[in-house]
């Protein structure tokens, strides 16, 4: 396989074990921490973490007057809007659910990158994306009904995943100069000043100090790999692939959370979470790795 398929694949793995672990920190974590002062703490922490070590590589780090614009497009949809829709929706209803409906993510992407990219719905993306959403269906399966007692929580997750899959369309169809280290780093740097006035306004300063050793752990946890390295991958394989692929290749994700939350939570894992498993592995072997394994075989053209 070549080295140019084989990187975004490595890196959505990561992003699915890194991201999937994700969920049962933050079950932790929101047991001692409100929402809004969590989330604020993670944008911040992030921001910083990935500002630094962009400016110890020797990236350029400041923003130049023409970029700040599309760093604050960009972070609108794909960070802080996902921020406050999912928020209020997980608020709303079970978080487990939300984070389905959430994942719907790869299916809007495809649609939107169709009519603003041109990108084209082939038939691997439509099998791949139809044994995704099967898998998602088998995840929330006789749940259902708590989706339709909580209309209200499951139209702002809806809004949480539009949001994330407009944000992710953009990224693409901007032009970058400035590094993705650097870009998503000024990206939650931004969502982080709304996100902190709100947690200010309406909630009360945590008590650091109450904290637990698994809190602290978790929160460790967070701010090095989801909202710093994930933030970081996840723009990286924007720019190296497709935006509907990218995007579907995130469906690992709460299968991980799930069986993650099974090994250090305890809850129930069942032959539902195992049909999960197997259609979205089958569905990012069709779109992933069908693709690589298609353009590793196609005859080079002979130089003249």
């Amino acid at each position: 396989m070549p080295r140019v398929a084989l990187k975004p694949i490595l890196l959505l793995a990561s992003l699915s074990l890194f991201w999937g672990l994700n969920w049962p920190g933050m079950k932790i974590i929101l047991g001692e921490l409100t929402v809004w002062w969590f989330r604020a703490l993670c944008l911040v922490a992030g921001g910083l973490i990935l500002l630094a070590v962009s400016a110890a590589s020797g990236n350029r780090w400041r923003l130049a007057r023409d970029e700040i614009v599309p760093v604050m497009l960009c972070g609108t949809f794909a960070i802080l809007g996902w921020m406050v829709f999912s928020a209020y929706g997980v608020s709303l209803m079970p978080a487990g659910r939300a984070s389905i409906i959430a994942f719907t993510m790869p299916l809007w992407a495809t649609l939107i990158a169709a009519l603003v990219l041109g990108e084209r719905i082939t038939p691997l993306k439509v099998t791949g994306l139809a044994l995704g959403l099967a898998g998602l269906a088998a995840l929330i399966g006789p749940d259902l009904v708590i989706v339709g007692e909580a209309p209200i929580g499951a139209l702002f997750m809806l809004g949480a995943a539009t949001s994330w899959a407009f944000g992710t369309v953009l990224i693409k169809r901007i032009a970058w100069r400035l590094t993705p280290l650097s870009n998503v780093a000024w990206q939650l740097l931004y969502s982080a000043v709304p996100v902190t006035l709100v947690a200010a306004a309406s909630e009360p300063l945590p008590d650091f100090g109450n904290l637990s050793l698994a809190a602290v752990i978790a929160l460790a946890y967070l701010f090095l790999f989801p909202m710093s390295y994930c933030q970081w991958a996840y723009f990286k394989t924007v720019t190296l692939l497709p935006a509907s692929i990218a995007a579907i290749g995130t469906l690992l994700v709460p299968v991980v959370g799930v069986y993650s939350s099974h090994l250090i939570l305890g809850e129930r894992v069942g032959l539902a979470e195992l049909a999960a498993l197997l259609l979205i592995i089958a569905a990012l072997t069709l779109t992933l790795v069908v693709p690589a394994w298609r353009n590793a075989r196609a005859p080079r053209a002979t130089p003249v």
